[in-house]
């Protein structure tokens, strides 16, 4: 995650109508009693700490909700009343140019701070100390609210945590279970509570607001079968100012919005997918003008204008944009209808007018006749915009008789019994403790998590083994590493895989994977890519730099040399965000690499240079293509160093790659964040030292 913030609050936009502002109710979140406590102490730029423990205080934690849903009784009427959002409107913001310049705050050292940039002439007068918000006073209720119940017979069972509404439901009662799972997983950011809301095809009036490990889901064949009027957004007033820098793990899918006051709000950072959705209106990327640290969109439709506010770094994937408009240090663009022209690095626009090769993530749906099943798109070559806007997309549905649905309490035996048997894997939202690895052996298994289900390799295992077969699809899984160090958390592929996979390739969607945070977890690489032309389609790879409590976090704590390592041939991945390893974060092996957005965050904590030494050399690079790699191209890149622990650490090159003719280097950018630290060229022995001032350093191409 990214730590340094760009710019200030911004003020309120766009409003409803005096009508609708008469009419506005805010309601929170009925009371109840307080389920369990929550303690959480980072480490870095990121202690944060807040108590979940105080007794007579009756304050819920959701926000009002942005309109009063229609009474039960008069759902049929389609009566809804809308109140005033912040929400951006279609002129340019005058607080955020196209290429931002900025002075850093100086909040002093200490663990407790996070390097700022000077906004409005009140943060720049009294900088405040944004790193640890103080909610010791305030109490906050945390129920449990599971999902559905036994299902009449004949109907799927999809275990506790998925929440089913269809549109016959009265909105109010829609409602009140959406606030109370947003209660629950507001600030629940390493607890062990999943949810997948599921919307039937139909209209809802309904306001949804995403918490941690929550998942939102249309269950059409196209996003318009599902429509909210409303919103379905992420604000981050859980971490004041309006800081969303930590707004992990959520994601919206498969929809369609109709936002009061004209514009949604999806306020997030790294492992938060925006896929298959279409907004009616605008849509805004942070909160208010608070710290956001870079996302994802994919296949998905907004009318109006994108406006991508303080982010610092984003990826737009095959979509379709009325406009766009904002820029920090790297915003990537890949068959993007409506994207801006490609300009890096001023502004830092970096266009790619089609995809080359990509399979859109598998999604859950229903059929005319209400039956479960689900779909997974089909392989496209050279394309942009969305898939669905004229029919379904290309793909195949498949029957859910023909997966093994994984609930809470599941064993990786029963898993792999199943994926013996010819099935595929549905798993549900939950956590769930493996002891041994889910091996995949038969081409076109679709294994697909809902909710942000978590597998945890015990015992040092790999948590996923898929062979070296046509065509897996592995997608929307958190793989967190356990406590004794495993070599590696998934593997694709066999040492040695050679078979060409180009009419069939694995792709692997919204796989992310974390070392430490919830517990110090431990693995000496994340996930290795042997087989042949592979996708990747949004990965985060992370180690923790801040966690539920100090032991869980520290440079011998949660250890882990790299990210990713890709020994094979021809893969490909859009939206790379690999942070905090400490040696090289990607390592790349196979020819023929293409790599769409690279996000990077070197180690915050290295003791000193003598511990962080590759060879003769100072530290690791972020992205390092072997010596003997002939062929490799890359779009898009950013790494920053933000050595808090020892600013005296230097990194000698963020990149590292041979010089031949058919590896090409594109828009690359280095910042040191608040100074803490140097990174000392870009690339090889190229580019600038990064100065002072969290500036950045940018370098269009190489050589």
């Amino acid at each position: 995650m990214a730590v340094q913030p760009i710019g200030a609050n911004a003020s309120s936009g766009q409003t409803a109508t005096a009508d609708a502002q008469q009419a506005a109710a805010r309601r929170l979140a009925t009371p109840v009693s307080l389920a369990r406590s929550y303690t959480g102490t980072g480490t870095n730029a990121h202690d944060w700490h807040f108590h979940l423990t105080l007794e007579g205080d009756d304050e819920a934690t959701t926000r009002p909700s942005r309109f009063a849903p229609a009474e039960d009784k008069d759902i049929s009427g389609n009566r809804w009343t809308a109140v005033p959002q912040r929400a951006p409107s279609t002129a340019p913001d005058p607080q955020w140019p196209a290429h931002p310049t900025a002075q850093v705050v100086d909040l002093g050292s200490g663990c407790g701070r996070e390097p700022r940039l000077a906004g409005l002439a009140a943060d720049r007068a009294e900088p405040q100390e944004h790193g640890r918000p103080d909610l010791t006073g305030r109490s906050f209720t945390l129920a449990s609210v599971g999902g559905t119940t036994s299902p009449p017979p004949g109907q799927v069972d999809l275990g506790p945590n998925v929440v089913v509404f269809d549109p016959s439901m009265p909105s109010a009662s829609i409602q009140r279970k959406l606030d109370a799972i947003f209660a629950e997983q507001e600030k629940n950011q390493f607890g062990g509570q999943r949810y997948a809301v599921l919307f039937k095809p139909g209209t809802y009036f309904n306001d949804v607001n995403v918490g941690f490990y929550t998942q939102i889901l249309g269950l059409g064949s196209t996003p318009d079968a599902v429509t909210i009027n409303g919103a379905v957004h992420v604000e981050a007033d859980w971490f004041p100012p309006n800081n969303a820098t930590q707004n992990f793990w959520r994601g919206a899918e498969n929809l369609s919005v109709n936002p009061v006051g004209g514009a949604d709000q999806w306020a997030v950072s790294q492992a938060s997918p925006y896929r298959r959705m279409h907004v009616r209106g605008d849509l805004r990327l942070d909160d208010g003008g608070g710290w956001s640290s870079g996302g994802w969109i994919s296949d998905t439709k907004i009318d109006g204008q994108v406006r991508s506010g303080s982010q610092q770094q984003w990826i737009s994937r095959d979509s379709q944009f009325g406009s766009w408009t904002g820029s920090t240090w790297n915003m990537v663009f890949v068959g993007v209808e409506g994207a801006p022209a490609g300009t890096f690095p001023d502004p830092p626009y970096t266009t790619i007018g089609q995809t080359p090769v990509v399979r859109e993530k598998p999604c859950l749906q229903v059929d005319e006749s209400g039956d479960y099943r689900v779909f997974v798109p089909a392989l496209r070559s050279n394309t942009s915009g969305v898939t669905w806007e004229h029919d379904s997309a290309p793909g195949a549905a498949l029957p859910i008789d023909q997966f093994f649905i994984a609930k809470p309490g599941a064993t990786a035996d029963q898993m792999n019994a199943a994926l013996t048997a010819g099935k595929n894997l549905l798993i549900t939202p939950g956590v769930y403790h493996l002891d041994q690895p889910l091996h995949v052996t038969r081409p076109d298994t679709v294994v697909v998590g809902l909710g942000i289900a978590t597998l945890v390799p015990d015992g040092g295992i790999t948590a996923i083994d898929v062979d070296d077969v046509d065509g897996v699809k592995v997608a929307g899984l958190l793989i967190d590493a356990g406590t004794t160090s495993s070599a590696m958390l998934m593997q694709v592929g066999a040492p040695g895989s050679s078979a060409d996979h180009s009419a069939n390739p694995t792709s692997l969607h919204d796989v992310f994977f974390r070392v430490g945070g919830a517990a110090a977890g431990k693995a000496r690489t994340s996930l290795v890519v042997n087989s042949n032309d592979v996708i990747g389609d949004h990965l985060w790879l992370w180690r923790a730099d801040h966690a539920a409590d100090d032991s869980h976090v520290g440079w011998s704590s949660n250890t882990a040399d790299t990210g990713l390592v890709v020994n094979g041939n021809d893969v490909t991945v859009y939206g790379l965000f690999v942070e905090h390893f400490q040696k090289a974060q990607v390592a790349w092996n196979g020819n023929g690499g293409r790599t769409y957005f690279f996000q990077n965050e070197m180690p915050y904590d290295v003791p000193d240079q003598a511990a962080w030494m590759n060879g003769e050399i100072a530290g690791y690079a972020a992205y390092q293509v072997a010596p003997e790699v002939t062929s490799h191209q890359a779009w898009g890149l950013g790494s920053y160093c933000f050595f808090s622990t020892n600013p005296s650490v230097a990194c000698s090159h963020a990149f590292e790659a041979p010089t031949a003719p058919n590896v090409r280097f594109h828009d690359m950018v280095t910042v040191s964040l608040n100074h803490q630290g140097t990174i000392t060229r870009v690339i090889n022995d190229v580019g600038e030292t990064t100065p002072a001032g969290t500036k950045p350093v940018n370098l269009v191409r190489y050589p």
